[in-house]
C-alpha cells in the first residue's frame, strides 16, 4: 500500500547535480530549507528522450517566475551527472537541452525516486512526478503523470502561488484573485 507524502515532512534528499553554470555540484531539500526557500522537485525519466527536454527546456525558459515566488527547482532523474552534462552540452536545435536555468540531480542511487514513489523498479526509472516542499519541509503538492505526459508550467506556477496564499482556494483560482473566507 501505497504511504500519503502531502502533508508530511517531505524525505530529505541530497543528490549530485550538474549545476546551471555546467559545474558538478550537489543539491538538498536542508540546504534550500536553510535559506527559507520553496522547493520544486521534479522527476523525469530519462535524458535523450523525446517529452522530457520539452519540460525541462519549458521550466528553464520560465525560471525567473519561480525565483520570484523564494523557489527553488531541482530536475532529477535515475541517469548520471556525466549523462546530465552530457545532454546539457547539446544545444536545444539539436535535440539537447543546452544551458538550463537550475540543477539536473542524479539519483543513481534510484532512492529519492523510491522514498517519493516515483521509481518503477522492473525498469530503474521515474515516473513524471513533481513535489512542492514548503520551506519548513512539508510536502504540499504532489502529482505523477506517465511518462507519455508532459507537465503544464502554468499549473505548477498557479499551483506554488495558492499555496504561498496560505488560504483556501477556489477551483479555477488564479493568482490575484480571492481566497475563500471561511
Amino acid at each position: 500500500m501505497a504511504e500519503r507524502l502531502v502533508g508530511k515532512q517531505a524525505p530529505r534528499f541530497e543528490m549530485e547535480a550538474v549545476l546551471p553554470n555546467g559545474e558538478f555540484g550537489r543539491v538538498s531539500l536542508e540546504e534550500n530549507m536553510k535559506n527559507s526557500k520553496w522547493t520544486v522537485l521534479f522527476f523525469y525519466p530519462l535524458d535523450f528522450t523525446f517529452v522530457c527536454p520539452t519540460e525541462i527546456t519549458a521550466i528553464s525558459d520560465r525560471y525567473d517566475e519561480f525565483e520570484d515566488l523564494d523557489a527553488v527547482v531541482i530536475g532529477a532523474s535515475t541517469d548520471s551527472v556525466y549523462s546530465h552534462k552530457a545532454w546539457m552540452d547539446v544545444p536545444r536545435d539539436q535535440n539537447g537541452i543546452g544551458q538550463i536555468k537550475y540543477p539536473l540531480a542524479a539519483d543513481r542511487t534510484q532512492q529519492v525516486s523510491r522514498d517519493y514513489g516515483v521509481l518503477i523498479e522492473e525498469e530503474g526509472v521515474a515516473l513524471r512526478g513533481l513535489f512542492i516542499i514548503d520551506p519548513e519541509g512539508e510536502l504540499k503538492y504532489a502529482v505523477v503523470h506517465h511518462n507519455n505526459i508532459g507537465r503544464d508550467v502554468d499549473e505548477v506556477l498557479r499551483v506554488l502561488q495558492a499555496l504561498q496564499t496560505g488560504g483556501l482556494c477556489p477551483a479555477n483560482w488564479k493568482p490575484g484573485q480571492a481566497t475563500l473566507t471561511v
